[in-house]
């Protein structure tokens, strides 16, 4: 079963761009050994939700990867038994900026985004739960591991709201669209073999070794040609990325849809009121 407590992804990338003061938060960390870079979540009072003020720093941690020559290879891992459970939904509704639906969203697109940005490969090593917003932004990276105990699920749609980070256009290239259907329309989960023999991860260890396997290929890829590398990635990225960034631009016009639409206003209501939903398909 998914993590008990705040796991739910309502507009999964409306995180806040960083501010011109620092985010105060430990809760996404930066750590540097060489030419190797670890970014860790370390919300597990949360099974590693994301919220703003993370989302911010992780924003700003890739700018200032994206700024780095020196670094060579990244790992993204987490402290806790969960990898990250998506956005911590006491953070959902609570939006103080002003700012447009449309506009949150643009602003955590351009902030995920960064990844892109980025010439050194991002690693990510998941044990246990990566859901919703947060196993999309995995998919954006280069590539994923898994420990045995992993799991995968896109829950948006029991929420009202549709997958809006990417993930899905990964996984169309990935699993084709019986999969991804399955998974996005009817909360398919899967687990850390399923996701080996589709391709979303590339390799399943144990859970103790996970850290050391990741570490492993960093280290790899720390020590071929800079160049080389930057290449490869390249020609990787020209083969799927437009389709990714097709996809995200439709996500933002249809997320925004939805938020405004009489269903998703039903099914608020309805749950507030203790009822079954009316919907009308508007």
């Amino acid at each position: 079963m998914p993590p008990a407590g705040p796991w739910a992804i309502i507009g999964g990338d409306q995180g806040g761009e960083p501010a011109e003061e620092e985010p105060v938060t430990d809760r996404v960390r930066l750590e540097r050994d060489g030419p190797i870079a670890v970014i860790t979540n370390d919300n597990t009072a949360k099974h590693n939700a994301f919220d703003d003020e993370m989302d911010a720093r992780l924003f700003e941690i890739l700018e200032e990867l994206g700024r780095d020559p020196g670094v060579r290879a990244v790992i993204w891992r987490a402290e806790g038994d969960n990898w990250s459970s998506g956005r911590d939904v006491s953070a959902i509704g609570t939006n103080v900026t002003g700012l447009t639906h449309h506009e949150l969203m643009t602003r955590g697109h351009r902030g995920i985004q960064r990844l892109w940005e980025l010439e050194a490969p991002v690693i990510v090593a998941i044990q246990g739960w990566a859901i919703g917003g947060s196993f999309q932004r995995a998919l954006l990276c280069d590539i994923r591991i898994a420990a045995s105990d992993a799991r995968f699920m896109l829950p948006e749609l029991t929420h009202g709201v549709i997958p809006d980070t990417g993930g899905v256009s990964v996984l169309y290239q990935m699993c084709g669209p019986g999969v991804v259907s399955d998974m996005v329309l009817c909360g398919r989960r899967l687990d850390a073999r399923e996701a080996l023999a589709l391709g979303i991860v590339s390799r399943v260890v144990e859970r103790d070794e996970l850290d050391a396997t990741a570490r492993e290929m960093a280290e790899r890829v720390a020590a071929a040609p800079a160049v080389s590398v930057k290449m490869a990635r390249r020609v990787i990225a020209h083969l799927s990325r437009p389709a990714i960034r097709a996809s995200m631009e439709d996500e933002l016009v249809y997320q925004t849809f939805v938020n405004r639409s009489d269903d998703f206003a039903e099914m608020r209501a309805a749950r507030a009121e203790g009822r079954p939903p009316r919907y009308t398909g508007s």
